[in-house]
């Protein structure tokens, strides 16, 4: 493996089919033992971002590096160095979980006592040793996950890239997922994942949203919220949920606001409003039971948010 600074650098990577472009000038890096998200909805360019970062899908225009390899030029070459994990991961579904992880790694170039070695590992490391005899096709989907993600690590990659890992299972299998990936982490591992959960966003070192094929933001977790919101945000008690709701989307100098259990969270423009401003003007329209107190912001505050202004920018243009 060549020697490298950051792990992986896009520049300007855009890709278009025909007239439609499915990723629009992306750039960011990624730095060792990071786990860096990449978060959007289904379509919005996340997979086809990652399939030319692996040079299996050549871009419009652009370029990207990855452990010091061209993606374009040398992708045979940085191939064995990654573990990919695609959103539909073929299993062997008549195969046992250990002829899986056998089958694998012969294709990447393990066998012997090194690939013997190698799978009491991840068996051990997943937690898959008491089902190392089960039929692929037998395993749960969270189980499935996990022997899809052994594969990925089999051959010691430095660098995993994970395409929706989590999608289709359920929340312990999610969390359980994740623990997993955590450890990897702490290993030296570095991470690339998408993902549509804003859950599993809060879990990531950095994070980049991706909305239509744009990189609209790229930062920590904790960054976003403090510098790509337009100011404060409050946590609403009042009796008459909806037609509050309905008044505050219309009161001026409130940018976002919606419902969040059984309260309503409310994003407003930085020095428009206080708790007592709030407060009053909901009273004022006969709201007489609301309260009002700061709340801490939340990665879909943010997600909405940028994602509603590049919908104005693109309304614009």
């Amino acid at each position: 493996m060549k020697a490298v600074g950051p792990v992986i650098v896009a520049e300007h990577l855009t890709k278009r089919f025909g007239d439609f472009t499915a990723v629009d000038d992306v750039s960011f890096d990624v730095y060792p033992g990071e786990i860096v998200g990449y978060l959007g909805p289904n379509g919005s360019g996340k997979t086809t971002t990652i399939r030319m970062l692996l040079g299996l899908l050549q871009p419009t225009a652009g370029a990207a590096r990855v452990l010091g390899y061209d993606s374009l030029t040398e992708a045979e070459a940085l191939r064995p160095h990654v573990g990919y994990m695609s959103q539909k991961f073929a299993l062997y579904e008549e195969l046992t979980v250990r002829e899986n992880l056998a089958f694998y790694g012969g294709v990447y170039g393990l066998n012997g006592t090194m690939l013997r070695r190698r799978i009491e590992s991840v068996l051990e490391l997943i937690h898959l040793a008491s089902l190392a005899g089960e039929r692929a096709g037998a395993l749960a989907g969270g189980w499935r996950q996990r022997l899809a993600l052994a594969i990925a690590i089999l051959h010691e990659p430095s660098l995993l890239i994970l395409d929706e890992p989590t999608s289709g299972v359920d929340p312990l299998a999610r969390r359980l997922f994740w623990d997993l990936i955590y450890d990897l982490a702490e290993q030296g591992k570095t991470v690339l994942i998408s993902t549509h959960y804003m859950d599993e966003a809060e879990h990531c070192t950095r994070l980049g949203i991706m909305y239509h094929a744009r990189l609209l933001a790229m930062g920590s977790p904790s960054q976003l919220k403090a510098t790509r919101l337009p100011g404060p945000t409050w946590q609403i008690t009042v009796g008459a949920l909806l037609p509050a709701l309905d008044y505050l989307k219309a009161l001026s100098g409130v940018v976002d606001v919606g419902l969040l259990g059984n309260e309503l969270h409310a994003v407003t423009c930085d020095d428009r409003h206080t708790a007592t401003s709030l407060a009053a003007a909901l009273h004022s329209a006969g709201f007489r039971d609301a309260t009002v107190v700061g709340s801490a912001p939340t990665l879909e505050d943010v997600f909405k948010l940028q994602v509603a202004a590049e919908q104005a920018r693109g309304e614009g243009r």
